[in-house]
């Protein structure tokens, strides 16, 4: 907003209305100007505490004009944001007066198609960024910054950690060793945990978390007797799993606890993936059965609307896990995953002022 300010005036000075994406299809499917909580915590101008508009950083950004009054009103829970417009109704072919749920972002709607929506919980997604949230009761803010204080799209809270290179990390050292997804994992499955020493730092897009947005990947330990494809295809694997172990890590010391991790997103199709997260987060890993977590979880949501059950409840009559691919820690590995993790931090350190301006 600061950018449009000072770059387009002009328009600046004729908007009327800030929304995001998915708030202007609700406008354009209903007629109604609103924003859900989740979404609105990620503008950077919205106080999840109150869980309203922040004064304070509206007026930084234009002393001169009130922003507030250009903004929706925030919904705090899962309501209709209003019926479907006759109009919309007729170009979609669907019966009019349907009601329009809230939506909200992938990451909220994840947390419900994993059943995220209680204290206790814990989803990660090996996407191409890698994400780890919680369900909390009340605001999580993080002094460190580490943490993003989100709120929740069910009415709570969604403390959350992201990581730029998750399967992004995986995809890259495959194509460099001309592995297909099948060799990829019979070589990750063959490595030996620790990949034989290698060390992956998987900054490759830059990262997040760490706060390293001229940040490089790194591979530390390289030497004869471990310079292989299986070893490096492990060994990127493992660094993306330990940068969201730095994520968990970050939450326990927030107060928040969990008893098992529902694991989403592409990288969940591996066992050598499912196995390693057991294992590094010493905690049973479980996936859904559904793997459109997030839309999955806005189906879920619209549900809500229709029945006067609690979307917890929905979503644990709903969301289901097969238990074929459950794996827990073997307790072999726990020993040596701490100290490679330690390891890995070690070299985080020594390597981020490299990439600090």
């Amino acid at each position: 907003m600061l950018w449009f300010r000072q770059q387009h005036r002009d328009l600046y000075d004729r908007m009327r209305h800030i929304l995001l994406p998915h708030d202007y299809l609700n406008f354009a499917l209903t007629g109604e100007f609103c924003m859900e909580a989740g979404d609105a915590s990620g503008t950077g101008f919205f106080d999840v505490r109150e869980r309203r508009w922040s004064t304070a950083l509206l007026g930084a950004i234009d002393p001169d004009r009130d922003l507030g009054a250009a903004l929706p009103a925030v919904r705090t829970g899962n309501t209709a944001v209003g019926a479907l417009l006759p109009s919309m109704a007729a170009s979609l072919g669907l019966p009019a007066a349907v009601p329009v749920a809230i939506g909200g972002g992938d990451n909220m709607m994840g947390a419900i198609g994993s059943g995220n929506v209680r204290p206790g919980a814990l989803t990660i997604s090996l996407g191409t960024s890698g994400t780890v949230y919680a369900y909390a009761d009340g605001p999580i803010v993080d002094p460190k910054g580490q943490i993003a204080a989100f709120c929740s799209s069910t009415g709570g809270w969604l403390p959350l950690l992201c990581t730029m290179n998750c399967t992004v990390s995986t995809e890259l050292i495959r194509d460099l060793v001309g592995a297909d997804l099948a060799a990829f994992e019979s070589q990750v499955a063959d490595a030996p945990a620790g990949a034989a020493g290698l060390l992956t730092l998987p900054f490759f897009n830059g990262e997040r978390t760490p706060n390293l947005p001229a940040g490089k990947g790194v591979v530390l330990g390289i030497e004869g007797r471990n310079a292989t494809p299986a070893n490096l295809l492990r060994s990127a694997m493992e660094g993306a799993t330990f940068a969201l172990k730095f994520g968990i890590d970050e939450l326990a010391a927030l107060g928040i606890r969990a008893t098992e991790i529902a694991l989403i997103g592409g990288g969940a199709h591996s066992a050598s993936w499912r196995a390693l997260a057991a294992d590094v987060f010493g905690l049973p890993v479980r996936v859904p059965e559904q793997e459109e977590g997030p839309a999955f979880g806005a189906a879920l949501q619209a549900l809500d609307l229709l029945t006067d059950q609690s979307l917890a409840d929905i979503a644990a009559s709903h969301v289901r896990f097969d238990a074929a691919l459950d794996r827990v820690p073997d307790e072999r590995n726990l020993a040596l995953y701490a100290d490679i993790y330690a390891e890995y931090q070690r070299a985080v350190g020594a390597v981020s002022p490299l990439y600090v301006s």
